[in-house]
């Protein structure tokens, strides 16, 4: 008997903007670290939503808890208080060490409200053109003020003119942080990605992470930490910066806190805890019940199921195999992972490999042109991690060998 034929899926869709380059792939569901397209085609995600789906597809824990919550009460407003907005505030202040929390929807939202916080902060001290220090290769979202932190050229071009009040500087360099501030009394705060993830999988040393928190208590600046992407237990701790032993005052948070319902989150403490006050910020739909169920939801099911542990040891054995596999091979300039946050920087540029992966039954992304970047659920095994080398492993080898 023949196969049913494929369903065609549209290189664009007429109603819907323009706004991304898709594999020509629609998916249909998921279980655990696989999915389905509408053609009944399987694949093996490793990329999870970009860092998104800490607990995989369609998880048994997860999915009873939202459709309870979903039957309950889906949203309200910020009128009135959310008892579960409290519950998720506890134990991120709790596993953070931190003081309070502000909710929101997105990584963007969660940074632009960081910025916000460190511009009234100065503004408070008296400061009328606070300024604050950002990095080379940082991605902090999309929005004009977000975007005018973020750096990186091509996706700023056209949206000029950018936002002032930012400082920006290499990573991992303390006497060029010290420089570019020295005599400046609108500094206010530092700000950046633990491990920057849409720039290549740069991560900040750890003794930088502490030279930096040193120099931002000795001149009362806020350190701000972007940790969208390297949070919530891919690295195999809660926060990427807790691998230095430092404590931030103000770290953002998205991604992985909902395992795909959205949501976002600011963590303050004691310095910036309280530079908020009613009417200074809000949103709509930051905060609504069935996100923070979400939220609590995920938290506590990565406590029971040990998914810190994993992480940090599925990690450490995907990237012990990448090395053994690929260090030798001239066309690879580097391969940087901490937990399940893993980058392959090749010597050319490699979008082609999205698509390439996917018709293998591999999901992945290419970011900064030439970095492979794997994130896996934090639930993936050993044996889907060998699965995925045997899919990726020939995929970069041939690419590598063409002219």
């Amino acid at each position: 008997m023949n196969a049913p034929a494929a369903k065609p899926v549209a290189a664009s869709s007429p109603h819907v903007m323009n706004t991304y380059a898709r594999v020509p792939i629609a998916l249909s569901h998921g279980q655990g670290c696989r999915v389905w397209d509408i053609n009944g085609k399987e694949y093996l995600d490793a990329l999870a939503g970009i860092a998104v789906n800490t607990l995989g597809h369609n998880h048994p824990k997860l999915v009873p808890a939202l459709q309870e919550q979903v039957a309950r009460l889906i949203h309200t407003s910020n009128y009135y208080h959310v008892p579960l907005q409290e519950t998720l505030a506890k134990k991120l202040v709790e596993l953070s060490g931190m003081k309070n929390v502000f909710f929101c929807n997105t990584g963007l939202e969660a940074n632009e409200a960081v910025l916000k916080l460190a511009r009234k902060y100065g503004h408070d001290k008296g400061i009328a053109n606070p300024q604050v220090v950002v990095y080379e290769r940082a991605f902090h979202g999309r929005s004009i003020a977000t975007l005018s932190a973020t750096g990186n050229e091509k996706i700023q071009k056209g949206f000029g003119p950018l936002v002032p009040g930012f400082i920006r500087v290499p990573l991992n360099d303390i006497e060029a942080l010290k420089k570019a501030t020295a005599h400046n009394p609108d500094v206010v705060a530092v700000f950046f990605e633990t491990i920057q993830g849409e720039g290549g999988i740069n991560p900040m040393r750890g003794d930088y992470l502490r030279a930096v928190r040193a120099l931002c208590t000795e001149r009362d600046w806020l350190l701000c930490i972007d940790e969208v992407q390297c949070g919530m237990g891919r690295t195999g701790k809660w926060f990427a910066h807790q691998w230095a032993g430092i404590v931030p005052d103000v770290v953002a948070l998205a991604k992985g806190l909902g395992s795909g319902v959205p949501i976002g989150a600011v963590v303050a403490g004691p310095k910036a805890a309280d530079i908020f006050q009613p009417g200074n910020h809000g949103t709509t739909f930051g905060g609504n019940p069935l996100a923070m169920r979400a939220g609590v939801e995920t938290l506590r099911i990565m406590e029971e199921d040990g998914l810190l542990q994993r992480a940090e040891q599925m990690g450490r054995y995907l990237g012990e195999r990448l090395h053994a596999a690929l260090d030798s091979h001239p066309g690879v300039k580097e391969i940087r992972a901490q937990g399940l946050m893993i980058g392959v920087e090749l010597a050319k540029p490699c979008g082609v490999l999205i698509g390439r992966a996917a018709e293998v039954g591999l999901l992945i992304s290419v970011t900064a042109d030439s970095v492979i970047r794997l994130l896996p659920p934090l639930i993936i095994t050993q044996a889907e991690i060998d699965e995925l080398l045997a899919r990726l492993l020939p995929l970069v080898r041939d690419f590598l060998a063409e002219a």
